[in-house]
């Protein structure tokens, strides 16, 4: 590693034990209230004694934390985890910065665009990448009823503050009437612009500028994220989900050219249950189907873009323009259908994460559709008081037909990575990536692709 390397990681470290506070030690596998930084608080609702948190009381029901306290969690939790006490407005924030050390090459053959050599690869060095931050804001209107809002104050792709989704969530009766209040202790309606809950990889992923979910810093090689406009319908039993969602099916709203669209279906089958205070053990299914788009996005819908910044790309790109860096975009922009399997199991500190996917698809352009398969294995042990460091490693596979090219093409992953909660809200994580990229022809700048080397990010979330 080159002396600045080492330089920039040991300052970033530095600067943020400076910033440490010590954070409160609460047993993980035990209860603990919404101030505290296991998260079960977000999620029992249940009070322990103990020193002050470092992190701020949660006033929002039905609430999944952006700080710590959210790791592990998936849907909104079906338990209030705060009192009602009229209206309330509540604001949090995350924000991530980057330090990059990354080399790619390839072996494509040379091929001139007005004299320019399309397949020459952009000359990337080691510093500091832009840093990304989200706003977000939480309106308790009523018992059980909130509106939530989350705005990207600066992306990769986007400079500017925009929208990424903005929803209004129903998890109490606003008609009081004992069958409605009974009902609706299982139920959970969530209507609006939001981020669709297919698969289980989407709560585990980095979101723009709130990184601290994520064990790893890349999100998976077909980034299945996009936002559409819609309603969702759950049903929560005992350990038992079931999920449907109907969307436009498209990440924007639009009422011209009704011919070349139809909705998207979604739904969800889940287990999740705390067998004993040490192991936790959750599956999932989900399946997407849409049959007719003019743009289809479930993989192209992360409009923040990728970690990797500039790895694969040619001496024209620019840091918006070309956002996806080390990212596969099947392009089934018109018709699409995929199902995905999530396993998780939790034993005290372990955790094991996987994913199976199956996409199917195609453009306007074509006749017959097209398809690709994924796979990711994430081992990631939590270690000392609190959980407050992690090791973690990812495989992660694709492979599919892209547009263009007579035969499947493969790219594949490997990450290790380690970090430490200096805080509940505030973490240090750095990993070692390589991706490998097969089977593109010579006249694709991808041929004989590979990139790799070290990534760092300080988070903080709260």
């Amino acid at each position: 590693m080159k002396p600045n390397t080492v330089f920039w990681l040991v300052s970033t470290a530095a600067l943020l034990s400076a910033a440490a506070v010590p954070a409160q030690q609460v047993a993980s596998n035990q209860p603990a209230s919404a101030n505290d930084s296991t998260p079960a608080a977000a999620s029992t609702g249940k009070s322990t004694a103990g020193s002050a948190s470092t992190m701020r009381t949660i006033k929002t029901q039905y609430f999944r934390p952006t700080d710590k306290r959210g790791i592990d969690m998936f849907e909104t939790p079906k338990v209030a985890g705060a009192p009602f006490t009229g209206f309330n407005l509540d604001f949090g924030g995350a924000f991530t910065q980057q330090f990059q050390a990354l080399r790619d090459r390839n072996t494509a053959a040379p091929r001139f665009v007005d004299t320019v050599n399309v397949n020459q690869l952009m000359p990337i060095g080691t510093g500091f990448n832009n840093s990304t931050a989200n706003l977000y804001l939480n309106a308790q209107l009523a018992p059980g009823i909130r509106v939530a809002l989350t705005s990207y104050l600066s992306s990769r792709h986007h400079n500017e503050t925009w929208v990424k989704d903005g929803y209004l969530l129903v998890d109490e009766s606003p008609i009081h009437s004992e069958l409605l209040d009974n009902l609706m202790q299982f139920v959970t309606i969530r209507v609006g612009q939001f981020e669709v809950n297919y698969g289980d990889a989407h709560f585990r992923r980095s979101d723009n500028g709130n990184a601290l979910y994520n064990p790893f810093v890349g999100n998976l090689i077909l980034d299945a994220l996009t936002t559409e406009i819609g309603g969702e319908v759950y049903l929560r039993a005992s350990d038992f989900m079931v999920m449907g969602s109907i969307t436009n099916g498209e990440s924007h709203g639009l009422v011209t050219q009704p011919s070349s669209k139809s909705p998207a279906f979604i739904g969800k089958l889940g287990f999740d249950r705390q067998v004993n205070p040490d192991l936790r053990v959750r599956l999932t299914g989900s399946v997407f189907s849409q049959q007719r788009s003019s743009n289809q996005t479930l993989y192209a819908g992360d409009r923040a873009g990728s970690r990797f910044y500039f790895v694969m790309e040619n001496t024209n790109a620019t840091e918006s323009g070309n956002f996806t860096s080390g990212l596969i975009n099947p392009g089934f922009g018109s018709k699409l259908t995929s199902f995905m399997v999530n396993p998780f199991v939790k034993y005290r500190g372990l955790e094991l994460f996987g994913v199976a996917e199956h996409a199917a698809g195609r453009t306007t352009a074509e006749t017959s559709n097209r398809t690709w398969n994924q796979y990711d294995g994430d081992v990631v042990y939590r270690f000392l008081a609190d959980e407050k460091l992690f090791v973690g490693g990812r495989y992660n596979v694709a492979k599919g037909d892209l547009l263009g090219i007579a035969s499947p093409v493969k790219v594949d992953r490997s990450e290790l990575s380690g970090g430490w909660f200096v805080t509940g809200n505030v973490m240090l994580k750095g990993e070692y990536v390589s991706q490998w990229y097969h089977n593109f022809p010579v006249t694709d700048i991808r041929n004989g692709g590979r990139f790799n080397g070290f990534m760092m990010e300080g988070v903080v979330a709260f």
